[in-house]
């Protein structure tokens, strides 16, 4: 849930702080006052795109930011596949290490004059892309094309499964799945023809067998042509050190010996001057510092000693590492652990390929069961969804109905995957391909739902799927704009009772120009445009008691000073939101 919003220098608007409740809000203001901001600016924060014309005219930057408390219950798996998405806000967090604190989370956006824009989810800096990614969770933006999970075709599938009450029984089938797919790979090891498999088994061996015998230790590599270096460098080596020794400790004209008379001109004079001892200390810890470098420098002199034998050996390890390398690494310049993995891979391949048939034949006898299962799975699951899938039709075209769309048709397409007689194929969540279509006129096909072109009839085609999920959709933030385009009367009505219905488990947004709608709802936000000197502001605040009235009044007739107008819109304020 949004509880709070603050916007600075976003397009029209200066800066406003606005505090949210559950329920239903709606967002009013004349044509023109800048209503679509408010969404552009919660679209900005939610991961939607940045664009430098965003920011107020005269101003370096633009940010938003908002407080959400994540919704009650949430779970965290204790071991997510790599290749599977995060559930839920709570998992994602978890998944990239953001911690929380009384189950709230901060989002915070910039975009500056320069370009750069910026992105925090509390004081972790993400991408645009986990942004948005994150804030699906959140919220859903209906009457634009972002931030819309049912548009994806992908997401289908699971909304029908959760309607199904099939959502755990979908999970284990992907798994036993995922169990088959392994086992097939193996399979196919195994019916390489006997001449193939025992030959790359014969490579095998002898790779062990070579790399096995080599004795080969981590980094190995490293170190021995760093070794190589110094022993072949060694006349270089020694002349370098012997001249940094002498040039340190020589008697007479050696850095040391300089740095002790200077020292005793120091302690000295700092006698003399206490203002001095510090350089003097300082000139302390420098003699004393080369001292004992020269002292190193010396005794790594004395030890240095030429061992051709040494070499020799150093050498024939690298050659060999080398061809070791050129054989089974992807090339000699590779890390030696790819040598490593290479031995790993064949020991496997070892283990599993090397008592033949035996294991053919059992694992065959594995995979044939694990069909006939998983298919029996496939066959439950898909008479679940084809069930649910009719309920759901007819849910729907009700609704619809009433929101105005009377002849538009709602159908869940469930198309099995391609087979053949012999062999029914299936996917990881099944048999089934699933998406959500619909014919906006009588006698016209379904289309996908992504074909319908008005925003207003998406808008209520995404408020009846939402009044059905309503107990299924962990998002629990909902902002519908547009959606009363092309309505009016009982049908506005109808669509303010439904948000009201939806909105008890739900907090729900609406920008609306109709009274009919925004009477329903428990809290009202007016938008409105100021002009001062050459400035155009827009500027957003809560309309309550009398200024609520008004507020209604205007929107019913355009006008808000008129006693019966202000009296037909506390009758419809006390009729369908208990009053002011």
């Amino acid at each position: 849930m949004l509880e709070d919003l603050t916007i600075k220098d976003f397009a029209l608007i200066d800066q406003d702080y606005l505090e949210f409740t559950k329920g239903f809000t709606v967002l009013s203001g004349e044509t023109g006052a800048g209503k679509s901001i408010l969404i552009g600016a919660l679209s900005f924060l939610l991961g939607g795109k940045a664009d430098v014309n965003q920011i107020r005219a005269g101003k370096k930057e633009a940010s938003v930011s908002g407080t959400f408390l994540l919704p009650k219950g949430l779970s965290v798996r204790s071991d997510i596949p790599e290749d599977d998405e995060p559930r839920n806000a709570l998992e994602w967090l978890n998944v990239h290490g953001i911690e929380i604190e009384n189950d709230r989370v901060l989002l915070r956006r910039i975009i500056r004059d320069t370009g750069k824009a910026g992105a925090w989810i509390n004081d972790t800096p993400v991408t645009r892309g986990d942004l948005a990614q994150f804030s699906s969770f959140l919220v859903d933006i209906h009457g634009q094309h972002e931030h819309q999970s049912l548009m994806k075709v992908s997401e289908h599938r699971k909304f029908l499964d959760a309607r199904a009450g099939i959502t755990a029984d979908v999970d284990a089938f992907t798994a036993k799945y995922a169990v088959l797919v392994s086992k097939r790979k193996q399979l196919a090891q195994y019916n390489l023809s006997d001449s193939e498999r025992l030959r790359k088994l014969d490579m095998m061996t002898f790779a062990v067998q070579e790399i096995g015998e080599a004795k080969l230790k981590a980094n190995e590599d490293t170190e021995l042509e760093e070794e190589q270096a110094r022993l072949s460098s060694y006349e270089k080596i020694y002349s370098d050190v012997d001249s940094i020794e002498q040039m340190l400790s020589n008697e007479e004209s050696g850095v040391v010996g300089l740095l002790k008379k200077i020292r005793r001109d120091s302690m000295h004079v700092s006698e003399l001057d206490k203002s001095l001892s510090k350089l003097d200390e300082r000139l302390e810890s420098a003699f004393y510092e080369l001292s004992d470098i020269s002292a190193e420098f010396s005794d790594y002199k004395n030890k240095l000693v030429y061992d051709p034998n040494r070499l020799q050996t150093v050498e024939d390890r690298l050659s060999l590492i080398y061809n070791l390398k050129k054989k089974y690494a992807s090339s000699v310049n590779a890390p030696l652990s790819e040598v490593f993995a290479y031995f790993d891979e064949a020991q496997k391949y070892i283990e599993e390929n090397g008592d033949g048939n035996n294991k053919k034949d059992a694992l065959t006898a594995e995979i044939k069961v694990l069909e006939k299962e998983i298919l029996a799975q496939a066959e439950k699951l898909s008479a679940a969804r084809k069930s649910t899938a009719s309920i759901l039709n007819n849910e729907v075209d009700q609704i619809l109905a009433k929101l105005g769309m009377k002849g538009t048709t709602f159908a869940v397409q469930i198309n099995q995957k391609a087979g053949t007689d012999l062999e029914q194929l299936c996917g990881p969540y099944g048999k089934d391909d699933i998406e959500f279509m619909i014919s906006a006129n009588p006698g016209n096909p379904p289309l996908p739902l992504a074909k319908i072109a008005s925003g207003g009839e998406l808008s209520r085609v995404m408020l009846a799927l939402k009044t059905i999920f309503a107990q299924t959709d962990s998002v629990e933030t909902l902002i519908f704009d547009e959606i009363d385009t092309g309505i009016g009367g009982e049908v506005a009505v109808a669509v303010g009772a439904h948000i009201k219905n939806l909105s008890k488990n739900r907090q729900i947004f609406c920008i609306t120009h109709l009274a009919s709608i925004a009477v329903y709802a428990d809290n009202q936000i007016k938008i409105e445009k100021s002009v001062s000197g050459e400035i155009t502001s827009s500027n957003v605040y809560p309309v309550e008691g009398e200024a609520r009235v008004a507020e209604i009044a205007r929107m019913l007739s355009g006008d808000s000073d008129t006693s019966q107008s202000l009296e037909h819109a506390r009758s419809l304020l006390a009729k369908y939101s208990g009053g002011v």
